[in-house]
């Protein structure tokens, strides 16, 4: 089995919403422990996401709130699991460990307080999306219409991604905020998102966006949600190869990485509805691709491109 590294999940916030579910073993959640296990996930990054309805003062109380469930449920009980707070951590996971990369999708959480940044990164967040689909302090999203970019907050946010050697996630950005984001950032990233060649949906990169995170040294993950594959409430894995291919022709095939958004998605592809279920995804991409290639998607890509500080 080859090993997974998935770069994005929403785990954290189903345990938040419900503290009675447990990460190892509830149905509810898609990458619970077994699924990780049994899907061969070797790295697993969780993201800290803040629904837009809650009160800007009580956006970090959740976001810390977020942390405490990862640090309680995922890490306390089940010693499997290794929290990767640096990114050479990663060369530490002995056989059968997982490692848990924590990340924060849109900077609500932080206000305009860099410190609270700053927090974060000390509690382990490597990767950093400035915004979900709305705007806000840093810059504007895929969902906001004036379609603006980075903010002066957005850049010094960027910086300290730079300066602390964290990603920068471009997944949710309007396309201005990319575009700002691909000038200043050193470590970009795609985290869940797909090609908007193969389906147009606000959420996916247009190929002049792919090979501009390319040549910058970032890396996309393959989103597993169906209305980014093909615009509808479902799919097939067959698919999801099809922006693969593309990808590939256009310069990525050293780029390219998986994202599923499990737990984060409320439509799922024909066989592969958790990450217990990732045998089926490797198994249809070894059909067409030899596995040295299949090897690099999996995880050797997102290994050979990280920062090195």
């Amino acid at each position: 089995m080859l090993p997974i590294i998935d770069l994005h999940c929403d785990a954290l916030l189903k345990l938040w919403e419900d503290e009675t579910r447990s990460f190892r073993d509830h149905p509810d959640i898609e990458t619970n422990l077994i699924r990780l296990q049994t899907g061969g996930v070797r790295i697993q990054f969780f993201a800290i996401f803040i629904e837009p309805t809650v009160p800007s003062d009580q956006t970090f109380h959740v976001a810390l709130s977020q942390i405490d469930r990862f640090y309680q449920d995922v890490l306390a009980n089940n010693p499997e699991i290794k929290h990767i707070r640096a990114w050479n951590e990663i060369n530490d996971l002995e056989e059968g460990e997982i490692g848990a990369v924590l990340t924060l999708e849109g900077a609500e959480a932080i206000g305009n307080d860099l410190m609270k940044l700053r927090m974060l990164y000390e509690q382990g967040v490597l990767s950093v999306g400035l915004t979900w689909n709305n705007a806000n302090l840093c810059a504007d999203g895929v969902g906001e219409p004036r379609g603006g970019g980075l903010t002066n907050l957005g850049y010094e946010v960027v910086n300290l991604n730079n300066q602390f050697h964290r990603l920068t996630d471009v997944s949710h950005l309007s396309e201005a905020s990319f575009w700002n984001v691909i000038e200043s950032a050193d470590y970009p990233v795609a985290t869940h998102s797909n090609a908007r060649a193969v389906c147009e949906h606000r959420r996916n990169l247009y190929d002049d966006q792919l090979r501009a995170l390319f040549e910058k040294g970032g890396f996309i993950g393959i989103v597993f949600n169906p209305p980014f594959i093909n615009g509808q409430t479902t799919a097939s894995i067959d698919e999801i190869l099809k922006h693969i291919e593309h990808i590939c022709t256009i310069g990525g095939e050293n780029h390219l990485a998986f994202g599923s958004d499990f737990d984060g998605i409320s439509y799922h592809v024909d066989q592969l509805e958790h990450a217990g279920m990732y045998d089926h995804f490797i198994n249809e991409l070894l059909k067409r691709y030899s596995e040295d290639r299949v090897r690099k998607f999996a995880h050797l890509n997102m290994l050979n491109r990280l920062p090195r500080g």
